[in-house]
């Protein structure tokens, strides 16, 4: 029985001591033909798939076995349990007590309306209109990822936690691409709406320490930082990183800074956690020869930046740490879970790409080799405690799942 309209659905029959039969299986292969061959156990109620964006998703897409497929591009393919899958990978659960539902709308000339529209379709899909899902799955092509968010949140309100991350394709020249199980998108969204039948739990962080050097944005429009305490924002920015970040001013135009500013993002202090702050983090990913920076967040006039430390040591760990806290959240984290969605920055996986395998070891210890997934994303969305419903950069997160 269906709980009443507009009421958060928490599955009564667990505490009643029945376990559903949920099944999770990951799966990766060079084509989707071959993918959709691996996949021969379906049907599954919900499907996530990953992919280098050289890849042609057709083939999944014309798949009767996977009804609800959320798809997005992911840098150079995706991780597993099993290493690392250069093509593509999913995730595919079949959960007969549970619900979930897929749909994808283009941006056109509203992202935010989009996102409403395709949240509306996702929960028709899963027969659930006017419930709040327990938690939702979303990925998005890069640069409006707060409108997105607020676009989902205009139909199931700020409660509900938004997990996911934005498509990227292998060299930040826009062609990362969204889909579904009937449309493709070069500039949408993707939103999938899980009612699981067993509990999920999750964690959204970051793995970088903060710096004595902050300042006051004095001047911002979007993601473009102009100025930081009445200053030119790269001036700080580089004197802040002590020279580790300059462009040649001779040369007009946009002069790309995004690796070398990849171990040192500004965040901004959002909310804390036992007196621990939090920061969410933005990445610069372009400078101007008028002293602009250009961000992968939008910042607002007023606000505090601080400069972020990262190490390549700490971005191979922090892996395996937020799945580790997304097990430890669970109501029974010593129990096996059945697997688990993972979020990890594109940036962080290009800065340490060699340790990988140690990224991917570090994530199977912490979910005791559960099978499990893990996008490699330009922007990262997250929920955060007493700050909501986040969009960030060189994040990472985890959903678990049973």
């Amino acid at each position: 029985m269906r709980p009443p309209t507009g009421t958060k659905r928490r599955y009564l029959h667990v505490t009643e001591l029945v376990e559903a039969d949920v099944k999770i299986t990951v799966e990766s292969a060079a084509t989707a033909e071959d993918l959709a061959r691996q996949l021969d156990a379906g049907p599954y109620d919900f499907v996530s798939v990953h992919n280098n964006f050289e890849a042609d998703p057709a083939a999944l897409q014309m798949s009767p076995d996977l009804p609800r497929l959320h798809g997005a591009t992911s840098c150079l393919g995706a991780m597993t349990q099993a290493g690392l899958a250069h093509g593509l990978a999913a995730f595919a659960i079949k959960d007969p007590d549970g619900a979930y539902g897929t749909a994808l709308a283009s941006f056109e000339d509203d992202p935010r309306a989009a996102a409403l529209n395709a949240t509306n379709k996702a929960l028709m899909n899963a027969d659930r209109l006017g419930e709040r899902p327990e938690i939702i799955w979303v990925s998005a092509t890069p640069g409006t990822e707060e409108d997105v968010l607020a676009g989902i949140e205009d139909v199931t309100g700020p409660e509900v936690p938004i997990i996911g991350g934005s498509a990227a394709d292998n060299s930040v020249a826009g062609d990362w691409f969204v889909f579904d199980q009937a449309d493709k998108s070069g500039a949408g969204v993707v939103v999938s709406v899980l009612f699981p039948s067993q509990p999920v739990s999750f964690a959204y962080q970051n793995g970088y320490s903060p710096s004595q050097h902050s300042g006051i944005v004095t001047r911002a429009t979007g993601r473009t930082l102009h100025e930081i305490d009445g200053r030119p924002a790269l001036d700080v920015y580089g004197e802040w990183t002590g020279g580790g970040i300059s462009i040649d001013r001779a040369q007009k135009g946009v002069q790309t800074i995004l690796s070398e500013s990849t171990l040192w993002p500004l965040g901004r202090e959002i909310s804390q956690v036992g007196q621990v702050p939090f920061f969410l983090l933005a990445h610069p990913a372009y400078a101007e020869q008028t002293g602009d920076l250009q961000l992968f967040a939008t910042v607002a006039e007023g606000e505090e930046l601080t400069l972020m430390n990262g190490t390549v040591e700490g971005l191979v760990e922090r892996a395996g740490r937020v799945a580790g806290l997304a097990r430890a959240s669970a109501s029974t984290p010593d129990k096996p879970i059945d697997g688990a969605l993972m979020i990890y920055c594109g940036g962080c996986m290009l800065s340490v790409r060699d340790q990988m395998p140690q990224v991917v070891a570090g994530v199977n210890a912490a979910l005791g080799d559960a099978p499990f997934l893990g996008a490699f994303t330009f922007g990262e969305q997250g929920s955060l405690v007493r700050a909501g419903n986040r969009h960030g950069n060189l994040m990472i997160s985890c959903i678990v799942f049973g």
